[in-house]
């Protein structure tokens, strides 16, 4: 007998900030499924990710919990069987858990436990997609390293379109029908390679877009001006414009078949018993600064700020919240949303009261971190021993200058920690500059103004803060406790 339970469906593109969204304010690209959707939902305008690389981000996400607070700080080191998740706490509930999509998120043996959560939940499958991706490049090519590619294949073959035709599949099924469930689609685009199936690809012109944030060295980690060196993009603005706009042309393909779950969604006749949440692990920089993709300790607003859109029956429409958030607060959402008490200890708010027309905490300081330090080399990318999906990153991998650079100059990827809220952002880190930022007068982060005496007052405070951040998220006592005695 079916549950009169709310269903989830969470579309969750991989590395889509916010900023590039029509309706968060993008002047230029074409958004028209995510804009309606969020006129009939509960936009979020400053959501902040917990980490700057794929697989932390989820694992916080799951959890409730900072990188630090259980070591989750690389792409290596996923959610283990002894420790709580979200997913977990659905199934116990009685609810069917269906993933199309990447995992970078549970460990082997969990995923085990779970059971068969989905048909694609588990790696790459056989139904690869009829689309990929090629370097125009030769390896003796200074553009070899740019992420910049070209597209080979159809809109209807790339990976994002095959995982919501098997989602709509499923909503049209009787399964989607005999329990309540949980929707999980955490699709690729518009991760880099930097390339999207025609008319995508071409959809933007460069010199129309606004302008790049332009490369900084003075007061920016030494990485800013590496990565551009690494990767020779020293000076390659009309290349940088160009990855710009494939990104955005990325994004609007990801639009286009949002739009085609949605519409799988309203003829299922599941909508009104459906919440629908859209949100991403985190940003890229696509041009901005001279850089491209992201970095394990790069914490600017590119990379920290995602969309989040919620909606949800019965509750608020065209409903705004400008008040800071985190990616992780879907977790505590879900949870109230589905009646389930968590039984751990964990660090989220759940956004119900924003859901229902409140406005959120406007004092809030949202917090990131990532990075590693020297006293742990199994962190680093760029092992000569370590391999991804089998296969070493030697120098014909696009990947290859990020592991190099690492090596090399292993403090450039040091620990580091944000604190943001409204109107400032203070980053420390363990080596190279620390940062701080007057966003009001300075929402693009190029001036660095750690140090200089006028923003004293307010760096003492953003510090002392973070301090105690870390001393209240440093770990999670378990509610469940053990016999004492011989």
């Amino acid at each position: 007998m079916a549950s009169n339970r709310q269903n989830f469906i969470f579309f969750f593109p991989d590395e889509m900030r916010a900023e590039s969204l029509a309706c968060y304010g993008h002047p230029v690209v074409q958004t028209p499924n995510l804009d309606r959707f969020a006129k009939e939902g509960v936009r979020f305008d400053q959501c902040h990710v917990q980490h700057t690389v794929c697989s932390p981000s989820r694992c916080s996400l799951m959890t409730g919990w900072y990188p630090h607070t259980a070591g989750h700080r690389t792409l290596w080191h996923l959610l283990r069987p002894h420790e709580p998740s979200l997913f977990r706490y659905l199934q116990k509930a009685g609810y069917q858990i269906k993933w199309y999509g990447k995992n970078d998120l549970y460990a082997p043996e969990y995923l085990r436990e779970l059971g068969d959560v989905s048909s694609s939940g588990k790696g790459r499958q056989p139904d690869a997609p009829a689309y990929s991706a090629r370097n125009p490049y030769k390896a003796e090519d200074p553009n070899y390293y740019s992420f910049l590619y070209e597209p080979n294949g159809s809109a209807d073959g790339t990976e994002t379109a095959i995982k919501i035709g098997k989602a709509a599949q499923f909503l049209k099924s009787e399964e989607a029908k005999e329990k309540p469930f949980f929707l999980f689609l955490p699709t690729s685009m518009p991760h880099p390679p930097y390339a999207a199936p025609e008319p995508f690809h071409s959809m933007y012109n460069p010199d129309e877009l606004p302008d790049l944030r332009p490369p900084v060295v003075d007061g920016k980690p030494e990485f800013y001006r590496l990565i551009r060196q690494y990767r020779n993009l020293e000076g390659q603005t009309d290349l940088l414009k160009k990855i710009q706009a494939v990104y955005l042309g990325m994004i609007s393909h990801v639009d286009d078949q949002f739009g085609k779950l949605l519409k799988a969604l309203d003829e299922s006749g599941l909508a009104d018993s459906t919440t629908v949440i859209v949100a991403s692990d985190h940003g890229d920089w696509a041009g901005d600064y001279g850089l491209v993709e992201k970095w394990p300790s790069g914490l600017d607003d590119t990379l920290t700020r995602v969309p989040l859109i919620i909606r949800s029956p019965g509750f608020k429409q065209g409903h705004t919240v400008n008040e800071p958030v985190e990616l992780f607060d879907i977790m505590a959402t879900v949870l109230d949303l589905a009646e389930i008490e968590a039984e751990h200890t964990h660090f989220a708010r759940s956004l119900v009261p924003q859901l229902e027309g409140k406005p959120g905490d406007p004092n809030r300081a949202v917090f990131a971190e990532g990075g590693y330090d020297l006293q742990e080399p199994h962190c680093f990318e760029g092992r000569p021993d370590r391999l991804f999906n089998g296969v070493p990153r030697d120098a014909s991998n696009i990947y290859y200058p990020k592991g190099k650079l690492q090596q090399d100059v292993p403090h450039s990827v040091c620990r580091s920690a944000m604190i943001r809220t409204l109107d400032y952002k203070l980053v420390r880190r363990t080596a190279d500059v620390h940062e701080l930022y007057d966003l009001r007068n300075d929402p693009q982060e190029l001036n660095n103004v750690y140090g200089k005496e006028q923003y004293r007052t307010v760096q003492l405070e953003l510090e002392s803060r973070l301090l105690d951040w870390y001393i209240r998220t440093s770990d999670s006592v378990p509610f469940h406790e053990d016999p004492r005695g011989f």
